[in-house]
């Protein structure tokens, strides 16, 4: 079968990887792609947001199933237009990608369905919104209602910055906000494949938001992950399951938007239980690279059942014991602007220490790899520890030579902390 995978990220060179590995494969295109997947892939030129175009490649290359990588093209309608077109797709249709597209409609639907999750309030206005924040304590959660590649919520601890993210939101014409009380507890990434009917839970993952060590900083996509998060214990994740995302789905579907793909559940795990913070209506980035690194089956089948409807009856993927971690090397200036055009060297240094190097915003120029993005190159690695798996991440790390680069040096921190407690 040829199959097309739409992005250019880590999170898609990740999926690349696993991909090529499957039997099922023919011929793997990529649009646009990246150094990194040109690898696994044949990289092709095409806008995610002309639908036209993918749809012409996929007839002119028999294309029989496209996997798509980020949200914006999911929000946009892709998944229904190849749908038309007979097209096999991973991923869901626009009316469930709403659970990304509109942080409002699935605050809704968590009130309607009685899903655990944060107090709120939308608001359509800068004047509403201000006024709305006097109704709850700080600190507040601001958060923009559509897509915002993972920048778009302001925890603020004061009144001030709660009124200057309102502000910024409906300065842009056609702003909206959801304004939510703050919840206290542990973060953590479910992962649940779903045909619409049956569920399969896809590992857990726990990611590291803000730039600097220690937690500190502007929020980023994401500065590393490790898998399994380990804070999310079996017990809570049934509760999860059963309390928030089987509510979900099922709710889609009585909506006739039924929900195909990866559903991926951004839970805080509270003093009362799992609560919902937002859902993503893909893989997450660098959550997927870790994910993929400790998957242990056949990627394009499971992904072609999902399409297919047919998880019923099949057994829980199955994933390594092993813990994998990845440490996200940006480009000086982010998360503001960028210095791009920086020369990358030692990846295969870096590989050599036993590390895997997903690329994520990088080009070349001529024979050198540059940083073309914010968040540059994935380094990811298995260990039977997260301390282990760390340790070799940032070998790899060492090994490469980018100098306008950087990384928090602390991924996985919690968890080192709490197995360097753990009784021997």
């Amino acid at each position: 079968m040829n199959v097309l995978l739409l992005g250019s990220g880590g999170r898609e060179h990740a999926l690349a990887w696993k991909l090529a590995q499957s039997p099922l494969l023919a011929k793997l295109y990529a649009a646009p792609g990246n150094p990194g997947i040109a690898q696994h892939a044949e990289c092709v030129d095409i806008a995610l947001n002309d639908h036209r175009a993918i749809i012409d490649f996929c007839i002119r290359h028999s294309i029989g199933f496209v996997v798509i990588g980020p949200e914006a093209p999911l929000v946009g309608g892709l998944g229904d237009n190849l749908r038309t077109m007979g097209v096999g797709v991973f991923g869901p249709n626009k009316a469930a990608a709403q659970l990304e597209g509109s942080k409002g409609f699935t605050k809704d639907l968590c009130a309607r369905e009685k899903i655990p999750t944060a107090g709120y309030v939308r608001v359509e206005s800068r004047d509403g919104g201000l006024a709305a924040l006097q109704d709850f304590d700080l600190p507040v959660v601001v958060k923009a209602d559509g897509l915002a590649a993972g920048k778009g919520v302001t925890v603020a601890m004061t009144h001030e910055e709660a009124e200057e993210a309102i502000r910024a939101i409906f300065a842009v014409s056609g702003g909206s906000a959801v304004i939510e009380e703050f919840l206290e507890g542990e973060e953590a990434s479910l992962f649940v494949l779903t045909d619409g009917t049956t569920l399969l839970p896809f590992g857990s993952a726990q990611d590291h938001k803000r730039v600097g060590d220690g937690d500190t900083g502007p929020n980023t996509g994401g500065m590393g992950a490790y898998s399994p998060a380990r804070v999310l214990t079996p017990a809570l994740e049934r509760e999860a399951i059963d309390t928030i995302v089987r509510p979900t789905v099922e709710a889609l579907a009585r909506m006739g938007a039924p929900y195909s793909g990866i559903l991926y559940a951004g839970l805080m795990l509270t003093r009362t239980g799992p609560k919902l913070i937002e859902y993503n209506a893909r893989f997450g980035d660098p959550e997927c690279q870790v994910l993929m690194l400790r998957y242990e089956g056949d990627l394009l089948e499971l992904m072609l059942a999902t399409a297919k409807g047919e998880l019923a009856g099949r057994s829980d993927p199955v994933f390594s014991a092993d813990t994998a971690l990845t440490v996200v090397m940006a480009a000086n200036g982010y998360p503001g602007t960028p210095e791009t055009g920086g020369a990358i060297r030692g990846i295969d240094a870096a590989e050599a220490t036993g590390a895997k190097i997903f690329h994520a915003g990088t080009r070349l120029e001529g024979d050198t790899l540059v940083a073309s993005g914010g968040r540059v190159l994935a380094v990811t690695a298995r260990g039977n520890s997260v301390r282990t798996a760390q340790a070799t991440a940032y070998r790899g790390v060492d090994a490469l030579d980018f100098a306008t680069g950087f990384c928090r040096r602390d991924i996985g921190w919690r968890e080192v902390e709490r197995e360097g407690a753990a009784p021997a």
